[in-house]
């Protein structure tokens, strides 16, 4: 007989591309046990009940301590991958860009397990993201990013 595979979970989640004004964009560097480390934008999955911008809202401050609007969604993508906990989802983003004066973050609203696996960040140039020997997430962030960088 012949295995019938599980249907993915949908995993809805707002992700941002938070931009200084130097131009320079923030990612976290993930070390998860089971694979190894990237680069990846804030963001996460909708809480039950909350849209997209309100969890993007959400999410920047919980993961950068930063209370602002994230905007309007830039751009919406869908992709399959298996989360940190070892679910296999197929998640279906909406897209935030956010301009920031400042470089400074606060990542005391972190998670237990995003203290585990997103131990530290740092600002990329836009050609950093083009040619970053580790993955970065989206691997496409520079065709999501809005063309000009910030003035």
């Amino acid at each position: 007989m012949a295995d019938i595979a599980k249907p993915r979970r949908i995993r809805s989640a707002a992700r941002l591309l938070v931009e200084a004004d130097d131009g320079t964009i923030l990612l976290f560097r993930f070390t998860p046990s089971d694979r190894p480390p990237l680069w990846a934008t804030p963001g996460g999955e909708c809480d039950p009940g909350e849209d997209y911008t309100t969890a993007a809202r959400r999410e920047l401050l919980e993961e950068t301590g930063l209370a602002l609007d994230p905007g309007s969604v830039i751009a919406q993508r869908q992709n399959d991958f298996t989360t940190f906990h070892g679910e296999p989802v197929t998640a279906r983003e909406a897209w935030f860009h956010v301009r920031v004066a400042s470089r400074v973050i606060d990542t005391t609203g972190h998670t237990d397990h995003e203290l585990q696996v997103m131990q530290s960040h740092r600002w990329f140039t836009r050609a950093e993201l083009a040619d970053w020997p580790e993955t970065i997430y989206p691997e496409e962030v520079l065709e999501i990013l809005p063309s000009e960088p910030a003035q």
